[in-house]
């Protein structure tokens, strides 16, 4: 039985990525998975990242936002909508992310959650990133509902790359950066103007998507063995300062 996070933020409570995350559940739950549900709307998530958060600080005279995230961890003072959060991360084999593409990038509620619960010194730090991260040995999917086609996407494409390209910063930069093993993800194309039985059929993919995602395929990332230690990050790289 596997532990899978689901996270979920869509404005629109009857949206199609809405129905996503909902289906992705009950597929999930179908199989005899253990399935933890945060739907950052419905539950009024704070995406930004305050100095108010942290009730015991470290240093009072000035913020180092990564710093304080570890002394919260540490002293057991993390804010409680972020430590439920960082509980089911931890508890969890696989996270799980569905949401609607924003100006080529994600939506600032999955930003700003990212922020306040990717927390240092328990998922990254030092050189506990990637392969020897914290979350290695877990797995990592999104799910990604958006306006354009499939065509206006890749090497040649208008738009450029979408998952090696745009999406970087997440899927490198931020679940690849921490540990995860990375699954390529799934995208559903055109969803606000395409017909409802384009939409039926997509939804149909995604819950076959979800139903063999031990068979997806992951993405490669970087290994830390592959580069001399001069390029490794010391304690003062951009996490620490």
């Amino acid at each position: 039985m596997a532990k899978i996070h689901v996270v979920h933020a869509h404005p629109e409570p009857r949206s199609f990525c809405t129905a996503m995350a909902h289906e992705a559940r009950r597929v999930l739950e179908s199989r005899g998975d253990d399935v933890s549900f945060s739907d950052l709307y419905a539950l009024d998530f704070d995406p930004v990242v305050r100095a108010s958060e942290f009730a015991e600080r470290a240093n009072s005279d000035y913020l180092v936002y990564a710093l304080e995230q570890r002394h919260a961890l540490e002293r057991n003072t993390l804010a409680p909508e972020v430590r439920r959060e960082v509980d089911a991360l931890l508890a969890s084999d696989t996270l799980m992310l569905v949401f609607p593409l924003y100006w080529f990038s994600v939506p600032a509620l999955i930003k700003g959650w990212i922020d306040r619960c990717f927390l240092s010194g328990a998922l990254y730090g030092g050189k506990r990133i990637y392969g020897r991260g914290g979350m290695a040995g877990k797995r990592a999917v999104i799910g990604v509902t958006l306006g354009g086609r499939e065509h206006m996407f890749g090497p040649q494409a208008i738009h450029g790359e979408l998952a090696g390209g745009m999406l970087r910063h997440l899927l490198q930069g931020t679940l690849g950066y921490v540990g995860y093993q990375v699954v390529e993800p799934f995208f559903a194309w055109h969803i606000p103007y395409c017909s409802d039985t384009q939409r039926a059929d997509t939804l149909t993919r995604w819950r076959d998507f979800v139903d063999r995602l031990d068979e997806q395929p992951g993405m490669p990332m970087p290994r830390l063995e592959q580069y001399d230690d001069v390029f490794l990050p010391r304690r003062d790289h951009i996490g620490f300062k």
